[in-house]
């Protein structure tokens, strides 16, 4: 007999969230779409269920202990118990260092880690009585340092050693956790980018794509597969790995 997982995944409300949950529930996985707004997620979670899928929408700050706690019962409650963990969740506050304000720094550090920190501890209680479970942390390969990204690169780089310490703590209970590092991917988050510093957008894809290998921008869904790869089966003895998804080597 098959078992259906039910997975959460964070930031589902658009970009590389939605086409994770999607293609999650294309594997077959019950979904629920958590974002900071439920009306938002909603309209990812009907685009599941119109593709056939079951999914959830669910409101929630990833950075609020009580509002994590509340969201990951009400999943349990409503799709089954939660062994699947996308944390996807994340802002962009970008300044070079002397213009950036401590609450810029605080903002993405407390959504990207402390977020990824809660919902991961209110998860692995499922996960552990299962003895089953998967968690992938989206992280970055600007955690290898980016211009003006002081706390984004530092929180990107916190998930990775974040990822590998789970990996090492819930390996036992049959849990794998790893990461996903995009490159440079086509969603609104990068045209908000391209908005604040003035260059079109199309321009900025099409000066973003000579820098890859194989010459173009990344997708959501390119992402998403990465994601699903690590949510699968296939992948139960791979645990701890940054896998860089950005069209050429990154390390």
């Amino acid at each position: 007999m098959t078992t259906t997982r039910t997975a959460i995944v964070t930031g589902a409300a658009r970009g590389i969230g939605a086409a994770t949950a999607l293609r999650l529930a294309r594997d077959g996985l019950r979904v629920a779409v958590l974002d900071l707004s439920e009306e938002a997620a909603d309209v990812t979670a009907q685009a599941v269920r119109d593709a056939g899928g079951e999914a959830v929408a669910v409101g929630a700050d990833v950075a609020d202990e009580d509002a994590v706690a509340a969201a990951v019962a009400r999943v349990a409650d409503t799709l089954g118990a939660p062994t699947v963990l996308v944390n996807n969740a994340g802002i962009l506050r970008d300044n070079l260092l002397f213009r950036m304000s401590t609450s810029d720094f605080d903002d993405v550090l407390r959504v990207h880690l402390r977020g990824a920190f809660l919902m991961s501890r209110a998860v692995q209680a499922y996960q552990v009585e299962a003895r089953w479970g998967r968690v992938v942390n989206l992280s970055s390969t600007s955690a290898l340092g980016n211009r003006g990204q002081a706390n984004y690169a530092a929180a990107k780089a916190g998930m990775q050693g974040f990822t590998k310490t789970l990996a090492i703590e819930l390996g036992q209970f049959g849990v794998t956790v790893n990461a996903v590092a995009p490159g440079f991917i086509q969603t609104e988050m990068t045209r908000a980018v391209a908005d604040r510093v003035g260059v079109p957008f199309e321009e900025l894809l099409a000066h973003e794509a000579t820098q890859v290998p194989v010459r173009r921008v990344g997708q959501p869904e390119d992402i998403a597969a990465a994601v699903a790869f690590f949510v699968s089966e296939e992948a139960s003895f791979v645990s701890g790995q940054v896998l860089y998804v950005a069209g050429g080597p990154r390390a």
